[in-house]
């Protein structure tokens, strides 16, 4: 077993936090993990990770060895890329973190493209709104929308994420339009929550954030089912317009008093800063920030 593919191992053994979790991520046997672990060690003749039955932790000597080898093996990832046919297919698995109402409206059919081109890649799935640990996970990148504030991650930005107040027709015509923030504490909201506790927020006049008091009678986790909720007549709706593009389109959603939504968010591609990316992710965050641009193509219709 060469040293490079052992490093490269224990790399992972730390980052996914035990030897198990190493082995489900690498697609192993946790034998053969925890002997290549042992040879390194053998190697070093230092002990690297301090194993018990119940838990494990970096020597300091490992903890030293884990920094020098994450720099190691990204400085031989950039210089593979460097050096790389550009032309050349992908092989190998790429693992994406997604949340659920854009990976499969917008990220589907990218993916789907990027596939033709790279036949020999292959793509493993999470959809969630809520933020996974990318490290515990064994995930590659994941995409955020957000206005980012994590500092443990590398990240790229890939467009623009507009918000739009929206209702339906028939909502305005029976209760009215509102044109001021004042006028929303009688109007029914409907709110996005992933489990922090949602509200309604939009820019007053001095372009300071609000948040609005008014009855919510639908609160979900999910954009998809807000906008739905929305074009039925339940109530108005802050919602992004990779969402709503289409119905606003379509004339069964009206975006309302655009003045007051809040600044975009952004979409990221992210990754630990202590992970090295594969030439395959790199590639693949070329390729959705050329596609997305900094006008999304469903920002062209509304």
């Amino acid at each position: 077993m060469s040293q490079f593919i052992e490093m490269k191992t224990f790399v992972r053994i730390v980052e996914a936090g035990s030897i198990s979790a190493a082995a489900e991520q690498l697609g192993l046997a946790k034998s053969g993990v925890s002997r290549r672990l042992t040879d390194l060690e053998s190697r070093l003749g230092v002990r690297l990770i301090n194993r018990t039955t119940r838990r494990s932790s970096l020597t300091d000597a490992g903890r030293r060895y884990y920094e020098g080898a994450v720099k190691l093996l990204s400085d031989v990832a950039e210089l593979n890329a460097s050096t790389t046919d550009l032309e050349a297919s992908l092989e190998g698995t790429l693992r994406l973190a997604v949340p659920l109402s854009f990976g499969l409206a917008h990220l589907a059919p990218a993916i789907d493209d990027f596939l033709r081109s790279h036949p020999g890649l292959d793509v493993d799935m999470d959809f969630s709104d809520r933020q996974v640990d990318l490290v515990e996970r064994g995930v590659d990148l994941a995409i955020r929308i957000a206005r980012l504030e994590d500092s443990s991650l590398q990240a790229r930005r890939l467009c623009p994420i507009r918000l739009l107040l929206c209702a339906s027709p028939a909502y305005l015509e029976k209760h009215g339009r509102p044109q001021r923030l004042e006028d929303l504490s009688s109007h029914r909201v409907l709110v996005y929550d992933t489990g922090s506790g949602g509200t309604l927020q939009l820019k007053n006049e001095e372009g300071r954030l609000v948040t609005i008091s008014a009855p919510s009678p639908v609160t979900a986790n999910n954009g998809d089912f807000l906008r739905d909720m929305a074009m039925a007549g339940h109530g108005l709706t802050l919602i992004p317009s990779f969402i709503a593009w289409q119905a606003v389109a379509s004339g069964d959603l009206v975006e309302i008093m655009p003045e007051h939504a809040p600044d975009p968010l952004d979409a990221w591609a992210v990754y630990p800063r202590t992970r090295y990316l594969s030439r395959r992710a790199r590639r693949f965050i070329d390729f959705l920030a050329e596609k997305f641009g900094e006008r999304p193509y469903w920002d062209q219709t509304t």
